[in-house]
């Protein structure tokens, strides 16, 4: 009488199917193959821009998605909203103390800071509506978007910009030193440097290009606060190097355009790619 309950034995090698049939022990050691998805999940950075890049962007959400909690990134875009209002109201009482400056002591660089402190309340108020719909903080058409326009922006700017400049060189227009033009480009360098800061910091904790596009436009007024300062006190020891202030007009309209030609090229392509996922609106 061989009733005795079946054991294990060495499993059959006819037998290929490893989810054997009641009755039967299940072959030893067989486990199933991990898979690169069943990993661990503290994956390497390069795994983790790879998932960003195929995963968040694919569904038209920034890399801010995935690192931010709701309640965190919502903070962060009433930051951004704020500095952007601040950066508006200084950035006008700017342009207009430098596009006064500029017209009663010729200052190509003076009126290149003014055309800049414009601009940069227009990059402001592109930032604003960017981050005016709470629910649309991660959308990636809408990033994109923001950032062609202020490409644009860019463009017809620096286009402003070198005109001025390059009328004034070819007429020889000689600038005026005065305490204005020195007060004015200091206050300009100094408020303009600390608002590209801020902005900075706040764009790379919301994967933000259009936040870091503004704070380099204010960095870029900053620079052009403090070279009115330097060309003006060049040119008052150094009558011969009148030059000086209108090739700093003609350099930073340059970078304006430059920077502005990038940003289509760059974001144009992302709008389209993106504009299927858009659902915030």
């Amino acid at each position: 009488m061989d009733s005795a309950p079946e054991t294990c034995p060495v499993p059959d090698p006819t037998i290929l199917d490893p989810s054997a049939p009641n009755g039967r022990c299940p072959p030893p050691d067989q486990h199933p193959p991990k898979r690169a998805s069943q990993g661990d999940p503290f994956n390497s950075d390069q795994d983790h821009q790879m998932k960003i890049s195929d995963g968040v962007e694919g569904e038209g959400l920034l890399e801010s998605s995935m690192r931010l909690k709701p309640h965190e990134a919502q903070s962060y875009r009433k930051k951004a909203l704020w500095v952007s209002w601040i950066s508006i109201v200084v950035t006008i009482i700017l342009a207009i103390s430098s596009f006064t400056v500029s017209f009663m002591r010729y200052s190509a660089s003076a009126f290149g800071f003014a055309f800049d402190a414009t601009l940069d309340v227009l990059s402001s108020i592109i930032v604003l509506w960017r981050y005016s719909n709470a629910a649309a903080i991660h959308s990636a058409q809408r990033e994109y978007m923001a950032c062609a326009i202020l490409g644009v922006v860019f463009i017809l700017s620096s286009i402003c910009i070198m005109g001025k400049a390059i009328h004034d060189l070819s007429t020889k227009l000689l600038p005026e030193v005065g305490s204005l033009l020195f007060s004015v480009s200091i206050m300009s360098g100094m408020v303009c440097t600390a608002l590209a800061v801020v902005k900075f910091m706040l764009g790379k904790v919301l994967t933000s290009r259009a936040l870091i596009t503004d704070g380099f436009n204010s960095l870029v007024g900053g620079i052009m606060g403090f070279s009115i300062l330097i060309s003006a006190e060049v040119f008052k020891h150094h009558p011969t190097v009148w030059y000086l202030d209108g090739t700093t007009g003609v350099l930073i309209g340059l970078i304006i355009l430059a920077y502005g030609v990038k940003l289509l090229i760059d974001m144009v392509p992302r709008v389209r790619q993106t504009r299927n996922y858009e659902r915030f609106e």
